[in-house]
Order: C-alpha cells, then structure tokens, then sequence
C-alpha cells in the first residue's frame, strides 16, 4: 500500500505562484511514477504532470507545460508542483497518484487539494 498526502492548495489570483506537495509514504519502492490531475467540476480528470521515479524525468500536459514544474525532494518520499502563471482555466481540485510497477496504473491516490485562480 501506498498513501499519499497533498497540500498547498489556496485561493490565488491570475498571474500568482502556488506550489503543492505530495507525501508519499508505505511501499513506496514499488511505484513507477508520480503524477498529478486535476478535475474541475463537471469535468473528467485530466493529467497534468508525470515524474518517473527512477530517473526524475517529467511529462506534461500541452496546457501546463512551460508554467507548471514537477521534481523531488533529496530524500525522494516527496513530490512537488510548482505552478507559475496561473490562469483561472487551472482551478480545479488537484489529485496525486501513484503508478505501479506491476500494473503500469494510477493505483494510489491523495484525498486531493483545492486550487482556485480568480481573474
């Protein structure tokens, strides 16, 4: 089992910086990768940004890329999201997963964190 803490969501507006964090803690040696969603209201869960674990390499959505920045920290039991240059199309509730590697599927999630961009 793997279980999954995010924080630093907020209220911010248009043009600010928030960053979130993702705790990760339990069998953390079997995850592939880390990555964030989002969903906002009446939408589906969309990805965002993918960090593979035994590498550091990153993916992003096309709308995120170039504003948004995942890493991790020295220790590696914890992901980070830097959002720069927020817009309001970015509010959403933002989830982290972990991938596994046995299935190659988001099977963890984090209760997930609000992130509100006024104009």
């Amino acid at each position: 089992q793997v279980q999954l803490v995010e924080s630093g969501g907020g209220l911010v507006q248009a043009g600010d910086s928030l960053r979130l964090s993702c705790a990760a803690s339990g069998r953390t040696g079997s995850t592939y990768a880390m990555g964030w969603f989002r969903q906002a209201p009446g939408k589906v869960r969309e990805f965002v940004a993918k960090l593979r674990w035994s590498d550091g390499n990153t993916y992003y959505a096309g709308s995120v890329k170039g504003r948004f920045t995942i890493s991790r920290d020295n220790t590696k039991n914890t992901v980070w999201m830097q959002m720069n240059s927020l817009k309001p199309e970015d509010t959403a509730v933002y989830y982290c997963a972990a991938e596994s590697l046995a299935s190659r599927q988001y099977d963890y999630w984090g209760q997930g964190t609000q992130v509100t961009v006024s104009s």
